[in-house]
């Protein structure tokens, strides 16, 4: 399970001027904003960012100044192959060490969407004895081994929410990398990146012109 919420696109403006820059060409500039404050590309700009695109990321490099915030609740599983993108990309988290006695643990806490019924009764046991022990923990002047217990049984599916920061560039490398990957967390997040302003444009393009 994953869940995308509160998506913000900026710099769109300034990023598209700073594309004309090599040529000189802000003349050539006919990209608005709409009655709802959304950015519009014009036709010059929407066909400008087109070419640089399919040039490459060397020549598109004004996509890396499209910055993107997102608040991403996932399984720790889910956030271990996030984590290998290192590169502009920028994650507050909720503290798993610190917050995690902070309230009741339930099944839904946790990825379970695609488990087997006996295995989702297994998961209900365990979810009852992280309980237990938290109670524990809480009672009885909470020690560092009633803490340890939590940290330590805590399985990888628990849900964490961090709000990350990217950009179109990074967006790009994601989505070829991920988007036939076997978790169905990736599908989720890739087809939340075809969502994105200009998406088809900027990031997507052609596979041929991802490199």
């Amino acid at each position: 399970m994953i869940i995308l919420e509160r998506t913000s696109v900026m710099n769109l403006e300034n990023a598209m001027r700073g594309a004309r820059n090599p040529l000189n060409s802000w003349d050539r500039m006919d990209s608005y904003y709409d009655e709802e404050g959304n950015y519009i590309l014009g036709e010059n700009d929407l066909g400008l960012a087109g070419r640089l695109r399919r040039a490459g990321s060397d020549h598109r490099k004004f996509i890396r100044q499209i910055f993107v915030s997102v608040d991403i609740t996932a399984p720790i599983y889910w956030w271990k192959e996030y984590d290998t993108y290192k590169v502009a990309t920028v994650a507050n988290s909720t503290s798993t060490m610190h917050k995690i006695h902070s309230r009741p643990f339930s099944i839904d806490d946790f990825s379970h969407d695609h488990m087997t019924p006996e295995t989702l009764d297994f998961m209900q046991t365990v979810v009852d004895e992280l309980e237990k022990i938290r109670l524990k923990y809480m009672e009885n002047g909470k020690k560092k081994e009633d803490w340890y217990d939590m940290i330590q049984l805590l399985p990888s599916s628990y849900h964490q929410m961090r709000t990350c920061t990217l950009n179109y560039e990074t967006l790009v490398n994601i989505y070829y990398a991920r988007r036939n990957h076997k978790l169905a967390e990736w599908h989720t997040f890739c087809e939340w990146i075809e969502g994105l302003p200009y998406a088809r444009e900027l990031i997507i393009g052609t596979e041929e012109s991802a490199g």
